[in-house]
């Protein structure tokens, strides 16, 4: 598989991938730019039904940067899959938000902030959501977001 750079897997995608595709738990910890993103995005794909067009996997993540480039890497995995993903993050349209999960995503990657406020609005329905990813969760928990 050629995407984006990716050629072979690294490390902790070697570690990585078959267990998430498992579904099984699995914590990462490695420095930044080793593959964790691919690792689970990679996961998440295996592992959703495509034929089910609702939210299957949730991914938080602290910043709204961080988030969108979860995005576009799961969208460049998924290409050819037919996966429907959304960031919801802040300073963005909340109507917009909406308006996508209502038609239906597979995948939501967003920050605390914005997905509580699409839960607690029934926009985002938790139902079907079979993984959830913390993406840096140490900095989640360092800057707050402890009670969303």
């Amino acid at each position: 598989m050629i995407i984006e750079g990716f050629e072979k897997p690294s490390a902790i995608q070697q570690r990585g991938i078959v267990p998430f595709c498992k579904g099984l738990d699995v914590i990462q910890q490695a420095q930044s730019g080793t593959g964790k993103t691919a690792t689970f995005c990679s996961g998440i794909l295996q592992q959703l039904d495509y034929g089910l067009l609702e939210c299957q996997a949730l991914v938080l993540a602290p910043t709204r940067e961080l988030a969108q480039q979860i995005e576009k890497v799961m969208r460049a995995l998924g290409d050819y899959l037919g996966v429907k993903v959304h960031a919801c993050v802040g300073g963005t349209s909340v109507r917009e938000d909406q308006r996508i999960l209502s038609s239906g995503v597979h995948v939501v990657v967003g920050t605390p902030g914005r997905v509580y406020d699409m839960l607690r609005r029934q926009s985002l329905r938790p139902d079907c959501i079979k993984m959830f990813v913390l993406d840096e969760a140490d900095e989640m928990l360092s800057r707050g977001f402890k009670d969303q």
